[in-house]
């Protein structure tokens, strides 16, 4: 081997080890413990919320509409520019600008977790909703202040990896406020501890896990973000209004801002429309919900996880225009494993081998899209504001423009709605190659050596 050779080889193994030891970083594992007490709450307001009304009793057309709490989700971009306007008194001054508020939403989180868990559902169901609705809320704007955080307190070259922690977190926080908190209800009831009590005591023990973000702000160093002077004396309405506007602003002032924004909005939108149709197509052509459950959702998770470490190992070894080009290609083509599902029928070997391909692919994506959104919010004066606008501008793909996928697979069929949302990644494509070619990448960082 020459020396060339050995050198190169040598360079290469340093960026593996780059790429991976991004993960034990203090900065990356805190966005790891913030994951999990983003992941936490959701549920609470939600899913194990409806389990719990109809473990205790209540009737399903109320329950149907709880549904409607999880709206602050959606709509949280509209009170995003709070958290980069306004101080929180006392907290700001001890922990800095980004750790108090997020300590700041975290004990509200704790407090309106414990408060919904010990309302009784059939006694005061307005009471229980409006909890809900505290819960929610504070738990959008942790979210809110979490991106702004992570994005203001990583470098460049660790925002995918971060990302990768994050959603893990997130999805074990998920599990812990679910299955977690129906385990504990049965040990408890087990016990001889009563429905109602058990449920109490459950949510108790989710909002003091709430602790572990706690901790983690605790642990972290706050990021430097100046307070903009052209607003620091204004009144507290007109630095939000100030905030809004200056961030929206801001960001139309860049070149090819209109591109970015429907590059944006398109990303996900071929991984959408396959992913809203996979449990209806998987069920239609022959497998059982057993194969779902365990197939679909069990490996499906496996799966994402997997390839958003993937993609966090890409993101920091190779620039971000070519982690972008590697994302947007193979979440369209991964979609063609099911078209060769849709020949194959029930084959349990085969839809594994499906969901595995597809949810790899969409993890790798996942994280790389969102290193990409972090990197557009550089201006620390609206880092909470812009990435609330940005996520919910990508929410448009995955919602509203996939809406009518359902309606295209039956009027074509399977294999041709599955091809056709391959073909859904080639504007992506346009644009992204539109893009590089205007120089968009050219600040982008190089990748880690």
């Amino acid at each position: 081997m020459t020396r060339a050779e050995t050198m190169a080889r040598h360079s290469r193994a340093r960026r593996v080890w780059a790429a991976l030891a991004v993960y034990a970083e203090r900065r990356v594992l805190i966005i790891l413990f913030l994951g999990f007490s983003a992941g936490l709450p959701l549920a609470l307001s939600g899913s194990t919320l409806s389990l719990r009304m109809a473990d205790q009793g209540v009737d399903l057309g109320t329950i149907g509409l709880f549904s409607l709490v999880g709206v602050p989700y959606t709509i949280k971009f509209l009170w995003a520019p709070l958290v980069d306007a306004l101080a929180i008194p006392g907290l700001t001054r001890w922990l800095g600008r980004r750790r108090g508020w997020l300590v700041f939403t975290q004990i509200l989180l704790i407090a309106a977790i414990i408060v919904l868990g010990s309302l009784d559902p059939m006694l005061s169901p307005w009471l229980v909703a409006l909890a809900a609705l505290m819960v929610a809320t504070a738990s959008a704007t942790q979210d809110i202040v979490i991106d702004a955080f992570r994005i203001e307190s990583l470098k460049d070259e660790e925002q995918a990896a971060g990302m990768a922690w994050y959603v893990a977190a997130y999805r074990v926080g998920m599990l812990s406020s679910t299955a977690g908190v129906v385990a504990l209800v049965a040990i408890l009831e087990a016990r001889g501890i009563d429905t109602a009590s058990g449920w109490t005591i459950g949510y108790a023990a989710m909002g003091a896990m709430v602790l572990i973000g706690t901790a983690a702000a605790l642990w972290a160093f706050e990021p430097e973000t100046p307070v903009s002077p052209d607003t620091a004396d204004n009144p507290p309405g007109a630095r939000i209004l100030d905030t809004a506007t200056a961030a929206f602003s801001d960001f139309l002032s860049r070149g090819h801002a209109l591109a970015i924004l429907l590059f944006v909005i398109l990303f996900k939108f071929c991984d959408a429309m396959a992913g809203a149709m996979m449990g209806p197509f998987v069920l239609d052509i022959g497998f059982d919900m057993a194969a779902y459950a365990g197939i679909v959702q069990g490996l499906g998770l496996a799966a994402t996880l997997v390839g958003g470490f993937a993609g966090g190992a890409v993101a920091r070894v190779l620039p971000m225009v070519t982690a972008l080009w590697i994302a947007v290609i193979i979440q369209g083509g991964s979609n063609l494993v099911y078209v060769w599902q849709a020949y194959i029928g029930v084959d349990h070997g085969a839809l594994a081998l499906t969901v595995a391909a597809e949810n790899f692919a969409g993890g790798i994506g996942t994280v790389i899209f969102v290193a990409y959104l972090s990197s557009l919010c550089g201006n620390t004066l609206y880092t909470a504001t812009q990435f609330a606008l940005l996520s919910a501008l990508a929410a448009l793909g995955r919602t509203v423009l996939s809406a009518s996928a359902g309606y295209i697979a039956a009027a074509v069929g399977w294999p041709v709605f599955f091809s056709l949302t391959a073909l859904a990644a080639v504007p992506t494509l346009a644009i992204l190659w539109l893009l590089q070619r205007w120089g968009h990448f050219t600040t982008q960082p190089p990748p880690a050596d």
